[in-house]
């Protein structure tokens, strides 16, 4: 168990918010995300023509797993309009998140929106963080034996870390799922639109699978594609917070220590940037959720420094790290570092 015994002064994280908007930190960033999205359309359209110029054959696995991947980079962007990086109006992030999640991606942007939001105002906290607990990361409620219960909890948190990996490939589907589940009990005007889209993609998508492809190679490319998509959204996440401390639910405690402490940067230059779509600078994104993707990276020392000013911590470790933390908190979630719980009763505060 971990416990925390200073706390960071509101007046130092104002004080670092006004220094990053001094750099133009905040600004929009019109201009990359004008280049960044284009290119990867370009990329995701130029998957879609060589699929059919490859035709029925065995081949387009190859692109199914490529198309999986650009999926993924569409998914950052969607990442980044639910969270008013790209544009300045609200409504404008919206129609782009609307147009690259549910129309070309097939995922549910409304759904996903207040889900993640949920996520950033109270990460990794006990019945308040909905990623908690999220897939097979079973966390156990405290005051219990490390035996987790019994029945199928058992069985889940016994295999957990084996199945950390593997099970990621359905990561996709939930999302789908829980997506449209959501819009379908709204029944409201916003979520009619979204469905449609959605309905629009997948007419789209299984139309042109379907005329290129035989029904059994049409259905192992969606397999593929599906299950590097998930894969690789899957492993992009991951690392941010799975293994990351536990907060007990009602904790009492301020919002940048909330932010940094359950958040894990990951190491790596430029590649690793491209490759998690900026989620590598996780504490500065959880610090200042509405900062542009490109401008993380800049943030950072000033970032680092008020995190070491104020006691606060600063966890970061390379991608392949990051996951060995994840495995050894699956193993054993009371013995890892510095994963594990972190208990803040309302006392220690």
């Amino acid at each position: 168990m971990q416990t925390a015994t200073t706390s960071d002064s509101p007046v130092t994280y104002r004080t670092l918010a006004l220094r990053l908007r001094e750099a133009g930190l905040l600004d929009y960033r019109r201009g990359y995300y004008g280049v960044k999205i284009g290119v990867t359309i370009a990329f995701l359209m130029a998957g879609w023509v060589a699929f059919v110029i490859v035709g029925n054959s065995w081949a387009t696995l190859g692109v199914g797993a490529f198309l999986g991947l650009m999926f993924t980079q569409l998914g950052f962007v969607g990442h980044d309009a639910g969270h008013q990086q790209v544009f300045a109006s609200r409504r404008a992030n919206r129609l782009l998140g609307l147009a690259v999640g549910n129309s070309l991606i097939g995922l549910s942007y409304g759904w996903w929106v207040p889900k993640h939001s949920a996520h950033h105002a109270h990460p990794n906290e006990l019945g308040r963080d909905p990623d908690v607990g999220e897939g097979l990361v079973i966390v156990k409620p405290a005051g219990e034996d490390s035996k987790f219960g019994l029945g199928l909890a058992q069985l889940l948190a016994r295999w957990q870390a084996p199945l950390f990996f593997p099970l990621m490939v359905l990561r996709s589907g939930g999302l789908h799922l829980f997506g449209i589940r959501t819009l379908v009990r709204q029944r409201d005007r916003s979520s009619a639109i979204e469905l449609l889209l959605i309905a629009l993609h997948a007419a789209a998508y299984l139309t042109v699978v379907l005329w290129v492809l035989s029904p059994l190679k049409a259905l192992a490319f969606v397999a593929v594609q599906q299950m590097v998509f998930s894969f690789y959204l899957g492993c992009s996440f991951a690392p941010n917070h799975k293994g990351m401390p536990i907060i007990e639910a009602g904790a009492e405690m301020s919002f940048a220590r909330r932010q940094v402490v359950t958040a894990r940067n990951v190491s790596g230059g430029w590649f690793i940037t491209f490759l998690l779509g900026g989620l590598n600078y996780q504490i500065e994104h959880h610090l200042f959720s509405a900062m542009p993707r490109p401008n993380l990276k800049r943030a950072q020392p000033l970032v680092r420094e008020f995190c070491t000013a104020s006691d606060l911590g600063y966890n970061e470790d390379t991608l392949g790290g990051s996951f060995g933390q994840i495995v050894r908190y699956l193993r054993a979630p009371d013995q890892a570092e510095p994963a594990g719980r972190l208990r803040l009763d309302r006392a220690t505060w």
